[in-house]
């Protein structure tokens, strides 16, 4: 059994949802975002994903657009990216860790070379953004063959045409994007979740995780209501940019900041 499916039949034992919380890999350096995302399990992360930074995340706002420009900034890339995996498992070998990103790098990287990478650093699943289901056997194919879950996005638009198609390769999970837009901006509302994740239901017996939109405790404890896992990220970067200075650099207690706000998002879940 994967790690994903562990924790989400672990859950189901527990009869709660999950949190997944997202970072970017490098922001704003490499020691501070290594200090959240090695934290975040004790702060009641139940799955992390990881953003690889990307000069042009076009599905993401501007705080995640410019936590990709502030790692960037100082040097992050797709290998340290991996390198901050393989830190991270000498001290946890059960939290699941889902790559986030988009196709350019991972193509450049080299698809096969890339999934075996990841597979050797411990890394569980993928979310490649702008890589639709018709053209992601390149990256889908080594990924299994790496024991890599490959994790779709659906979102309000995704009809009952469209959904066996997104569905059909799909392992891990299913991201329900909650809006209609990029991360960060309109919050979920919670009677249209509901009926788009029973409509999901009837195709799938996947775990549904519902995120883009949400960005409080009470919002994690509604959605819990409804998903297998919520997902918080850029309420998580936007109070890791609240404690930089005007230089970008962390403050004193940056990373400890971070990791009290998921401790109350946690709460609710």
């Amino acid at each position: 059994m994967s790690r994903i499916s562990a924790r989400f039949a672990e859950l189901k034992k527990q009869s709660r949802a999950g949190l997944i919380t997202f970072i970017t890999a490098g922001d704003p350096d490499r020691a501070t975002s290594q200090a959240i995302l090695d934290g975040l399990p004790a702060a009641g992360a139940d799955l992390i994903e990881l953003g690889i930074p990307f000069s042009d995340p076009m599905a993401d706002g501007p705080v995640i657009e410019l936590a990709s420009q502030r790692a960037l900034k100082n040097g992050a890339t797709l290998a340290g990216t991996l390198e901050m995996v393989r830190a991270f498992r000498v001290n946890d070998s059960a939290t699941p860790i889902i790559l986030m990103g988009y196709y350019n790098p991972i193509y450049a990287f080299g698809p096969e070379k890339f999934c075996a990478a990841a597979a050797e650093a411990g890394v569980d699943g993928l979310i490649v953004v702008d890589l639709p289901p018709e053209e992601a056997k390149e990256l889908g194919i080594p990924a299994r063959a790496n024991g890599i879950d490959v994790i779709y996005l659906t979102a309000p638009t995704t009809d009952d045409a469209r959904l066996p198609t997104v569905l059909a390769s799909a392992s891990g999970f299913v991201y329900y994007v909650s809006i209609a837009g990029i991360t960060g901006t309109a919050s979920a509302q919670t009677a249209s979740v509901a009926e788009s994740l029973a409509r999901i239901r009837r195709h799938t017996d996947l775990p549904l995780a519902v995120g883009f939109g949400i960005k409080t405790a009470s919002q994690v404890a509604e959605i819990g209501k409804l998903a297998d896992a919520a997902v918080v990220g850029s309420a998580i970067v936007q109070k890791l940019a609240d404690h930089l200075d005007e230089e970008g650099r962390p403050r004193p207690g940056a990373a400890q900041s971070v990791l009290g706000f998921v401790k109350e998002l946690r709460t609710a879940s």
